[in-house]
């Protein structure tokens, strides 16, 4: 993710700032993914598996990155209270 891209980016829903997603919290995303447990705000189920997403400040909220373009609409944002074992401070800024 470009630098500059990365500072200027927030959370439609929170306005805090996004960080890049690390491996283990894309881990536990897509294990979630597999088990066919994970769902985005809208309810929606997330059926494709995460290559790349930000996570908010606090970590609540993830918002998934398709061919480089970060996907930042409320709706299609996936809450990682629904995933127990969700890592936290696994986010990597710029």
């Amino acid at each position: 993710m470009d630098r500059k891209l990365l500072d200027i980016l927030v959370c439609p829903a929170t306005r805090q700032p996004l960080a890049v997603l690390g491996a283990p919290g894309l881990a536990a995303l897509n294990a979630a993914v597999a088990a066919g447990t994970l769902s985005r705000v809208d309810g929606t189920p997330q059926s494709a598996p995460l290559r790349e997403a930000l996570v908010t400040h606090d970590q609540r909220l993830v918002y998934r990155i398709d061919d480089g373009i970060p996907v930042l609409l409320v709706e299609e944002g996936i809450p990682v209270g629904q995933i127990a074992d969700f890592p936290r401070g696994d986010a990597v800024r710029g």
